[in-house]
């Protein structure tokens, strides 16, 4: 039990599972170590996630939440066969950097994405660059969205963004309801990539920068890169792999 640690939500459903566990944990020994249980749902997960950004533990998510594409169904009857044999994966995240209007700097970490939205009722004006190449010399739009192989079934499918494999070492940037050009469809490029988004019209058309769920108001420039020094390991069940649940998703669409 020393080598298990539980990160419960607050809510009643997550509470009764850990509850569950507790009980179950009494009674078995688990054969893998420095697990990190953590009971909630996909922000949870994330939130979770980078409050443990140094450590090497292993993080096997159970959902009590809504869909929870992160995480693992539960089952108190096979909980202690499907720790022990879940399959790993390691995900590194986007580190996102902004430059406020008053020129000051916030660093922050997104797990699935980084979105740019307008923060009035003017569309944002864009500028966008990844290393020395020019992605789209001026974009209007409600904003852009870049996201990782794992966030790619999340805010960016709904904006019609590709669904990336968990694998292609890519980051995809998706437009959000873009008006100028209006058939621009956005651009897939390397996750070794450093991208450079610039607000062309900061007065007129102020812009927020928003990390998963954390959100830098007032954003004049913003670089968006992988940051490879961080590596999260995340534990799933051998039948509800991340890469089995991307791969659905990819179907669907494919059939839709």
């Amino acid at each position: 039990m020393k080598k298990i640690q539980i990160i419960s939500d607050i809510n009643q459903k997550s509470l009764k599972i850990k509850s569950q566990l507790l009980s179950k944990f009494t009674k078995s020994k688990i054969i893998r170590p420095n697990i990190v249980i953590v009971i909630g749902g996909d922000g949870f997960m994330l939130q979770t996630l980078k409050k443990n950004k140094k450590s090497k533990k292993f993080f096997y998510g159970i959902n009590s939440g809504n869909y929870g594409f992160l995480m693992n169904k539960f089952s108190s009857k096979t909980i202690i066969k499907n720790l022990t044999r879940a399959n790993m994966i390691t995900i590194s995240p986007l580190e996102m950097t902004v430059k406020n209007n008053k020129n000051q700097i916030r660093k922050y970490l997104a797990i699935n994405e980084v979105s740019i939205l307008r923060q009035s009722r003017q569309a944002a004006s864009l500028s966008i660059n990844y290393g020395t190449k020019q992605v789209i010399k001026r974009l209007v739009s409600d904003g852009v969205l870049v996201s990782t192989p794992a966030g790619s079934t999340a805010y960016n499918l709904s904006v019609h963004g590709p669904i990336l494999s968990l694998n292609s070492k890519k980051l995809s940037i998706s437009p959000i309801s873009p008006f100028r050009p209006r058939r621009w469809k956005g651009k897939i490029v390397s996750d070794k990539s450093k991208i450079n988004i610039k607000n062309l019209n900061p007065k007129k058309r102020p812009i927020s920068a928003v990390a998963d769920n954390i959100e830098v108001r007032n954003a004049k420039n913003v670089i968006v890169k992988t940051n490879k020094k961080i590596k999260f390991n995340l534990l799933y069940d051998k039948n509800r792999s991340l890469q089995k649940k991307i791969k659905i998703e990819q179907l669907r669409r494919e059939t839709s």
